[in-house]
């Protein structure tokens, strides 16, 4: 584990961070969500026995998993800025104000035929475009980096995906470039200099699930969440729910930690620095979803406002989360997560470990620790590799005692 303390002299956000991650958010993505159809709230799982392995008051974790059929949050980012962006052009193709049920109608739907929307993926974001574009009736084309695994990429459910050599940060480059080639609308979720708009709507999306998880931390009779946990690639994610937690309950009432894979942990090195850096890779890491070597630009300058830790977790660690949650004990309903889903549950786990971290974040019993599981298993096969047991023999069934103690190490 590498962790760095990070407390920013400026921890207010700028009024432009404050309207895409504000107390407003939620509001503003929320009726676009609606023609999903269909829009069951994630639950909140309480996780007791880990509450008491951790020495915490509480240990909750969302899990996203079963966010609208998709298998992670993704589906609330990606396909949000898509339907977003569709209503924008249609309101300037048709020189009027657009409903947003209308966007579904048949003269939204005969102009979306000429539309086609792109992005890069590791997986999860690229399944969450390609659906909003669907739900549209949009095209839909998708580049993945050769890391991504057959299983992810052909989950993606695109019009047409592209295999770009190298990393994750040469397909975002290459979708970039053809996309700019064939006038394309590009809905990354990374942000560079003059392209900010756009990434800023895919986090906006994001802020729907922490204000959830608020509404049910109540409903569980439980005061707000003390501390928060959330892994990050480019940053997205993290910056949203940090951003969004900052602004409603104040930023001195929340402790957010970021973690990344130590093999692909930009944010850590960002800051670790006070600027924006890129990672140098030396090997994948089985976090794909996490797996980014460079910082997007608008999430860091949330982050580096409203975060106030950043560390990492290595392969082993993320195995581990994976199989605390599958087997939970006697009683327990086991909670599927991917390597990179688990990933917030692992920088717990090592962070609890550690005496002098847990005083510096004030990590005690009275703890209120908010999780969220970001996705199920993306690649079955990876994960009864890594858990021992396929996902569907842990999905909505009960663990089993005498788990095999080479599973839960």
């Amino acid at each position: 584990m590498q962790l760095h303390f990070y407390k920013a002299a400026d921890r207010q956000l700028n009024e432009a961070d404050r309207r895409i991650v504000g107390v407003d958010a939620p509001d503003i993505v929320r009726p676009f969500l609606a023609l999903w159809g269909q829009n069951e709230t994630p639950p909140l799982i309480s996780l007791p026995e880990l509450a008491k392995q951790t020495g915490t008051g509480h240990v909750l974790i969302k899990d996203e998993g079963q966010r609208l059929n998709q298998g992670s949050f993704k589906a609330l980012g990606g396909a949000y800025a898509v339907m977003a962006i569709f209503k924008s052009m249609l309101e300037e193709h048709l020189g009027s104000e657009v409903a947003i049920p209308q966007l579904v109608s048949p003269t939204a739907r005969e102009y979306a035929r000429s539309i086609t929307f792109c992005c890069a993926t590791d997986g999860n974001h690229g399944k969450s475009v390609a659906a909003g574009a669907r739900l549209l009736g949009c095209k839909a084309v998708i580049f993945v980096h050769e890391g991504v695994t057959p299983a992810r990429a052909n989950a993606i459910g695109a019009d047409e995906v592209i295999r770009v050599d190298g990393n994750y940060d040469h397909s975002v480059a290459e979708a970039e470039r053809i996309s700019a080639e064939r006038k394309w609308i590009l809905v990354s979720d990374t942000s560079w200099q003059g392209y900010e708009s756009i990434p800023s709507l895919v986090a906006q999306g994001y802020t729907v699930l922490a204000d959830e998880a608020l509404e049910q931390f109540a409903l569980q009779g439980l005061q707000p969440p003390t501390h928060v946990f959330l892994q990050a690639g480019v940053g997205g994610f993290a910056s949203s729910i940090s951003g969004y937690l900052s602004e409603v309950l104040g930023r001195d009432n929340i402790t957010a930690i970021i973690v990344e894979p130590d093999r692909a942990a930009c944010l850590f090195e960002t800051a670790t620095a006070s600027e924006l850096r890129s990672f140098t890779p030396t090997q994948p890491t089985i976090m794909a979803m996490l797996e980014c070597y460079t910082p997007s630009l608008v999430a860091w300058r949330i982050l580096q406002r409203t975060a106030d830790a950043f560390m990492t977790v290595s392969e082993e660690d993320a195995k581990h989360a994976m199989r605390s949650l599958a087997f939970r004990g006697q009683d327990q309903e086991g909670i599927v997560a991917g390597e990179s889903g688990a990933a917030g549950l692992a920088g717990l786990q090592v962070v609890a470990a550690d005496a002098e971290a847990r005083a510096i974040l004030k990590l005690d019993e009275h703890s209120r620790v908010l999780l969220i599981n970001t996705e199920t298993a993306t690649d079955p096969a990876s994960y009864e590799e890594i858990v021992g047991v396929s996902p569907q023999s842990v999905s909505g069934a009960p663990a089993r005692a005498g788990t095999p103690t080479a599973l839960v190490r």
